[in-house]
């Protein structure tokens, strides 16, 4: 099972920067990097996943030496969703602004961009 997530979560994160190497739209590029960080979210679940792990918490009715799930792991992914949504929010306001004094969205016809 974990080499699935593994796989699935390589796999969307090449997809992400390979839609983005390819895109040729600046909305396109933001919901390809999107795309990319969505497959950071099952690869660090895949890390903290254990077979037959338990919640993270303790009492009497946790057994000495059952298993536990790492709870870093998930705040950590939560704080990448976080993450993501505030990186998407700010890519697409940049989208509109570069929509409003250029308008196009178009990269290539981006001249007064270029160095």
């Amino acid at each position: 099972m974990s080499t699935f997530a593994y796989g699935t979560g390589i796999w969307l994160v090449l997809a992400g920067v390979f839609g983005v190497v390819r895109s040729g739209n600046l909305i396109h590029t933001v919901v390809c990097v999107s795309v990319a960080q969505s497959g950071t979210y099952v690869v660090l679940l895949t890390v903290g996943y254990q077979r037959g792990a338990v919640a993270p918490i303790f009492g009497p009715s946790t057994a000495a030496g059952t298993p536990v799930v790492d709870p870093v792991v998930q705040a950590m992914t939560l704080t990448d969703i976080v993450v993501s949504a505030t990186v998407t929010a700010l890519l697409l306001a940049l989208v509109i602004q570069v929509a409003k004094r250029h308008g196009t969205i178009v990269p290539d016809e981006l001249r007064a961009l270029r160095g």
